[in-house]
């Protein structure tokens, strides 16, 4: 069976100027449920040096810390039908995933250049839910030397 994007989201990427598919098809029984966003809070990133082997640090942006606690309460990241459990910190500066984010990274096989959507599916003051959207990167070896190249010990990003 095929099911149609929402008018919402033809119209956004209509705007955007690509090109839209005239249906997509239903998901898999194995897969999730969701082949799109459903319009709940996300962040995205395209997973850089920093974020897997050999450090796996991963800072969330500020505009989803927004919407957590400031404390350090558990986090299930969800994806494939399974759950990843780890800590989210919240309590500090710099908003972050505890160590146990290096298991998602490394069951997943993700890498640099590879990116991810996370879509905040539940918060409370008890716990966190993220639904993780993972496309892996093909990129241009152009853009993949860029994205090699920050932010490291011999070339750091400065902040003016």
């Amino acid at each position: 069976m095929e099911q149609l994007l929402p008018q919402s989201m033809e119209h956004h990427l209509e705007k955007q100027k690509f090109k839209l598919p005239m249906k997509l098809e239903a998901a898999k029984p194995e897969e999730d449920d969701i082949p799109y966003l459903t319009g709940k809070p996300f962040f995205d990133v395209v997973l850089a040096k920093s974020h897997v082997n050999p450090i796996y640090h991963f800072q969330l942006p500020v505009r989803i810390t927004r919407e957590l606690p400031r404390t350090t309460i558990p986090v299930v990241l969800r994806y494939n039908r399974k759950n990843w459990n780890l800590d989210y910190i919240g309590n500090c500066t710099n908003p972050r995933f505890d160590p146990k984010w290096r298991t998602f990274v490394d069951d997943n096989k993700l890498e640099i250049g590879d990116a991810c959507v996370f879509e905040l599916m539940e918060r409370s003051a008890m716990n966190i839910k993220f639904k993780v959207h993972i496309l892996k990167g093909d990129l241009p070896p152009e853009l993949q030397a860029v994205i090699n190249s920050r932010g490291t010990m011999e070339d750091p990003i400065e902040l003016d």
